[in-house]
């Protein structure tokens, strides 16, 4: 299923009526010529049909970067911009808009050829603010085509998350579970975030589930499953369930999504699914993110939402965790000290029943659920995938609406290290400097709940970008501050 949509960027050169537009002219065409020289030519287009110096050429450039079908917008400053009509462009393009601009060639041309643009790029950020209009400015947003092609670049994945989010739906089923509060939050701010949500009972996914008994579909997909777990298909008799209940939601989210074009799940799993689907969801969870659909457990909302971002962001499979338990000392030990540069305090387990897509694990299996079956017949806890989480780069992140309805977030960099977990469920040993402190200081401080989405790569850059167009307070976003930063209430005496 596409699940994100594609970035397509309109580049639109703006003028000031004083100073040459040729500069605009040359300098967009470098511009052009650099990216699709380093990056994919598809991700923008070129708007041709003028140099923006007036409101007039605004509405030109408007209707033809909109006939071209782009949905985002860069605002390039060739020279000094003319600021009411470049920022009018971002104003009335519906989309996330960035602006950046031109620098000056060379030292013997700086009369006639020199632009002023890194002089016109406070003008603009000024009149942004004046409009009160979102746009994403790079942190040095001044360079020749080369470093400006690059800036674009970095903004494809930013556009892309932003876009979507204006159509995403998520389906909730249920409520969270008993004592599962903190997974709870106010959806207010999906609203906000122009994000849709479609809250359904456990009783309309188990009416779907059962109708789609018999259903002439899964042999086929039980044949996928079995291709994909290999020799690690431990539950073989569970398989036509799991097929079932994969179709059910595949076909609810095109059943349900409406006018949206987008999808994720919050669904739920325990307490009382088991006993009356007679499995547990994990695999066909996993399957589903593996497919760009991502899906929470326990009725997560926000967790779901983290993950669709870092799936657009990343443009790659995420996972949902569990801040689970700390590594042992003598693992520490024996596995981690003097190999990696960690304190033992830097690492902890992240961990999830089964949820993470096997793409994304060393090896792995499908069977039962440990914990569920210590107060449950083990028969209906089968469908877990179980492995250790592949080593390699990750960044752990969340967003959250707090009680009081403000949007919060978290980003930190690290990695999964290349150490045998030697324990259940999709899990792996997770190492971020600093750790210790971040988990006291601003998860524990902050109120956040046990649930962190995971990328697989270090993205900190473009989803730190992406939290604050969408309006997440600067203030409001905690990362793994390094020794000698503190945090605000941290003891400086400790």
């Amino acid at each position: 299923m596409n699940n994100l949509p594609k970035v397509k960027i309109g580049i639109v050169a703006v003028s000031r009526d004083c100073f040459p537009e040729s500069l605009s002219v040359n300098r967009r065409k470098a511009l052009i010529e650099a990216y699709k020289k380093n990056y994919d030519a598809t991700d923008i287009y070129e708007c041709p049909i003028c140099i923006v110096e007036s409101e007039i050429h605004m509405v030109q450039a408007l209707e033809d970067i909109k006939k071209a079908g782009c949905n985002a917008l860069c605002v390039y400053l060739g020279n000094f911009g003319p600021e009411i009509s470049e920022t009018l462009l971002a104003k009335h393009f519906d989309g996330p808009a960035m602006f950046i601009a031109a620098a000056e060639e060379t030292q013997n041309d700086l009369c006639g050829g020199r632009g002023d643009a890194y002089c016109g790029m406070l003008n603009a950020s000024y009149n942004l603010a004046l409009r009160n209009i979102k746009a994403y400015i790079p942190d040095y947003p001044v360079g020749d085509a080369d470093d400006c092609a690059k800036m674009i670049n970095e903004f494809v994945p930013i556009a892309r998350a932003i876009v979507a989010l204006k159509s995403l739906k998520i389906s909730s089923f249920g409520p969270r579970p008993l004592n599962f509060l903190a997974c709870n939050a106010p959806i207010k701010q999906l609203y906000n975030l122009g994000v849709e949500i479609e809250e359904n009972s456990e009783l309309d996914l188990f009416e779907a589930f059962n109708k789609h008994a018999g259903d002439e579909r899964i042999p086929a997909k039980v044949k996928e499953m079995e291709e994909e777990l290999g020799a690690g298909n431990k539950k073989p008799e569970i398989l036509a369930k799991l097929a079932q209940y994969e179709l059910t939601l595949l076909d609810w989210v095109e059943a349900h999504k409406g006018y949206r074009e987008y999808v994720a799940i919050a669904g739920k799993c325990w307490p009382a699914f088991q006993t009356q689907f007679g499995f547990v969801p994990c695999y066909v969870n996993s399957r589903l993110t593996g497919m760009g659909i991502p899906v929470s457990c326990e009725v997560d909302i926000y967790g779901c939402l983290s993950e669709f971002i870092g799936t657009a962001v990343s443009n790659d499979i995420v996972t949902l965790l569990d801040i689970n338990n700390s590594v042992p000392k003598d693992m520490y030990e024996e596995s981690i000290k003097g190999k990696f540069d960690y304190e033992h305090t830097d690492t902890f387990m992240g961990f999830h029943c089964g949820n993470t897509c096997s793409k994304k694990l060393t090896s792995y299996e499908m069977k039962y659920q440990m914990i569920m079956a210590r107060a449950l017949p083990v028969e209906v806890t089968n469908g877990t995938l179980e492995g250790d989480i592949a080593p390699g780069d990750i960044t752990f992140y969340r967003l959250q609406s707090t009680a009081d309805n403000k949007l919060r977030a978290y980003i930190a960099q690290g990695e999964v290290l290349p150490v045998a977990t030697r324990s259940f469920g999709g899990i792996g040993v997770f190492a971020i400097h600093e750790m210790g402190r971040f988990y006291r200081h601003w998860l524990i401080e902050k109120n956040f709940p046990h649930h962190g989405a995971v990328m697989f790569g270090h993205y900190g850059k473009a989803i730190y970008e992406v939290f604050k167009y969408i309006g997440v307070c600067p203030d409001e976003i905690g990362f793994n501050q390094p020794k000698g930063m503190l945090y605000k209430g941290e003891n400086p005496f400790a």
